[in-house]
């Protein structure tokens, strides 16, 4: 089997929470903890309340020093849910398969349940990648562990080719 070449990936993390801080966020924690021990360098973690010029600006104050930004909060659809709007209006090219095997792998845990969730992937207009996750820590530790760290150094390269 083909060696694949490793990439080690700057990320960025924002959490959307209208009650969590750095001290209490234990999705963005994982988050972190999981791409150090895989090789990847966490930037900063910021954490802002769901409204969509905080989000947007906190997306700003990351992508300069990132190739990834991993958000997590916000993508259900309670009315106060604004993340998917606020973050899918910066994707020029969408990776719509992430979407699709995070929510099939989370039927597989959760159930119908599953479809509530509006998390996707996609590059920037400025070739950030960017993977939009809900806020609780299972589906964080599902989405970094079984999709994102197997994949991101691909993600990357192929953008770069």
């Amino acid at each position: 089997m083909e060696q694949k070449e490793f990439i080690q990936a700057r990320v960025g993390i924002l959490t959307i929470s209208d009650t969590r801080n750095l001290d209490t966020d234990k999705s963005g924690q994982l988050l972190a903890e999981a791409l150090e021990a895989a090789g990847h360098v966490v930037t900063q973690r910021i954490v802002v309340k769901d409204d969509d010029f905080l989000i947007n600006e906190g997306l700003a104050k990351l992508k300069p020093q990132c190739d990834c930004v991993i958000s997590n909060g916000g993508t259900g659809i309670a009315v106060r849910d604004v993340t998917f709007e606020a973050l899918w209006d910066q994707v020029a090219q969408e990776i719509p398969g992430f979407g699709e095997l995070f929510r099939m792998l989370s039927y597989k845990e959760i159930g119908t349940r599953a479809m509530l969730s509006r998390a996707f992937a996609g590059f920037t207009l400025d070739n950030v990648l960017l993977f939009v996750l809900p806020g609780s820590s299972n589906a964080c530790g599902l989405a970094i562990n079984q999709l994102i760290i197997p994949e991101l150094p691909h993600f990357l390269a192929e953008r770069r080719k």
